[in-house]
């Protein structure tokens, strides 16, 4: 499915994100340090790291809401600073919380930003988001009657309007539960099967393990380390191979109990299993 757009230009070739000694600071607190990043089209980033790390305030200088105090920034091929409006027109931005009006049902929250942005037929739009984020059968009713994960789904729906090339996702996952997290996850990775690049901050190491192409680590506004899941494992020790015996998690334990169909039979499944590997020398 595709969203008509009147309104990003064409993107450039290269990267869809890069990002060349960004700094940033608050007064007498440094947040960025030189940041160094590059994302490429249709693919999933993992900017990954711990509360404070600065992932916020690069999110923010992307989307053009925040100006640098050094470096440079450019998005779809456009520079933050200097064409700043190009680069809004190329982008969308879902942060913590879902921005989602409840009084409205969902239909009309998309119905509603459609509009806004001026597009042709835009309740055609919105049932094409619904069905695509499995929200057609609550199109009717009030956001407000949405669970968490219901709510986070439309809220990146609500982003896609006007098929932007690039999308950040500031930490989205932040209070859901399990069950809700797995419904985020699946709605991102539609995204980037469908071309859009993704730049995902998270806290969540397993959700930069089940989610990215490539991740980065952010350090005291830094990035100490930047690759592939398989390049960054790379970087520890070979590990001491044991006889294991592998154990549900928890998640395992409450997705299986809570009766989800696609992920309880997974569970169970790894309940039972044990794996062994070569005895130690």
């Amino acid at each position: 499915m595709t969203v008509e757009s009147p309104m990003t230009s064409q993107p450039a070739s290269g990267p869809a994100i890069q990002v060349r000694g960004l700094e940033k600071s608050y007064r007498e607190l440094h947040v960025l340090r030189g940041v160094d990043l590059d994302v490429a089209r249709g693919s999933i980033f993992a900017l990954l790291g711990s509360n404070g790390a600065g992932k916020t305030t690069v999110v923010r200088i992307l989307a053009t809401l925040l100006k640098p105090d050094a470096g440079t920034a450019g998005v779809n091929g456009f520079d933050v600073v200097r064409q700043a409006a190009k680069v809004r027109e190329s982008i969308s931005l879902t942060g913590q919380f879902a921005a989602v009006d409840e009084i409205l049902t969902g239909r009309e929250n998309l119905v509603l930003v459609a509009r806004l942005r001026r597009l042709r037929d835009p309740g055609r739009i919105a049932d094409d988001l619904l069905g695509r984020f499995s929200l057609a059968d609550a199109a009717g009713r009030r956001v407000s009657t949405y669970s968490g994960g219901m709510r986070r789904r439309l809220d990146i729906a609500m982003s896609l309007i006007g098929n932007p090339p690039v999308i950040f996702l500031d930490e989205p996952t932040t209070g859901l539960d399990p069950q809700a997290r797995l419904e985020v996850w699946q709605a991102v990775r539609e995204l980037a099967g469908q071309g859009t690049t993704v730049l995902l901050t998270t806290q969540y190491l397993d959700e930069a393990e089940q989610l990215a192409d490539r991740i980065a680590v952010l350090h005291q506004g830094r990035i100490i380390a930047d690759g592939t899941l398989d390049e960054l494992k790379r970087l520890l020790p070979p590990a001491t191979v044991e006889y294991v015996e592998k154990q549900p998690t928890l998640e395992d334990v409450f997705l299986a109990i809570v009766g989800d169909q696609g992920v309880a039979g997974t569970a169970t499944a790894t309940a039972g299993t044990a794996t062994t590997a070569a005895p130690k020398n």
